[in-house]
């Protein structure tokens, strides 16, 4: 197995090529979830992306003896997803490259908007201190995963894989064939969407 294999995925792989059901249920348990958010990007319904992801499951299950250890296990899986759900949502007439989605629609945009700051750099007005009682509440993660669920496909799979599922950047760039750029970029814009609504919320008056 090659070296850029984990002891942890070698291991796993092992159990799986000989047959480990349980092995292969704790797979699905881990990436299920990550899988079906990613493959929702490329094509148009909730069933597809189920569709997707099942074809993706027999497709592991059936080239595990051909995987090479040449990337983690859970890259190898995610580029198969992929490939798997962009070949279905071309045949949907839905496909739209990924790495094209939201990078081509204007420029950078700021975390905070720039009316909130003077011509010398400085608050405009100072903002509130977010209460730590508040911050944590329920209500608060609910109004973190709204705003995310409302994010474009393509930021809201990279936010989640990266701040809900706690991937690395390499990990999101890898499995998405995304260039570093169009990562960073796409992780920002979705950052600072939930951000935004997260600071709405927290500043309205009790």
């Amino acid at each position: 197995m090659a070296q850029l294999l984990s002891q942890q995925d070698a291991n796993l792989v092992e159990r799986l090529r000989a047959g480990d059901e349980e092995a292969f249920m704790e797979l699905i348990r881990s990436l299920n979830p990550s899988l079906l958010r990613v493959a929702r990007m490329f094509v148009p319904t909730a069933a597809l992306a189920e569709d997707v992801v099942q074809e993706t499951w027999l497709a592991v299950l059936n080239g595990i003896d051909r995987f090479e250890g040449r990337s983690s296990l859970k890259t190898w899986i995610f580029r198969i997803l992929t490939n798997t759900a962009k070949t279905r949502g071309e045949r949907e007439r839905r496909s739209v490259p990924f790495s094209a989605l939201d990078t081509e629609q204007g420029g950078f945009e700021p975390a905070v908007e720039r009316s909130r700051f003077t011509g010398s750099g400085h608050w405009a007005v100072l903002p509130r201190a977010w209460p730590e009682d508040k911050l944590l509440a329920k209500e608060t993660l609910s109004v973190v995963e709204r705003a995310i669920e409302r994010l474009p496909a393509s930021q809201r799979a990279v936010v989640t894989l990266r701040d809900v599922d706690g991937w690395t950047a390499d990990e999101v760039r890898n499995a998405l064939d995304l260039s570093e750029t169009n990562q960073r970029v796409l992780l920002h814009r979705g950052r600072a969407k939930v951000r935004r609504a997260l600071e709405q919320y927290l500043s309205e008056e009790p």
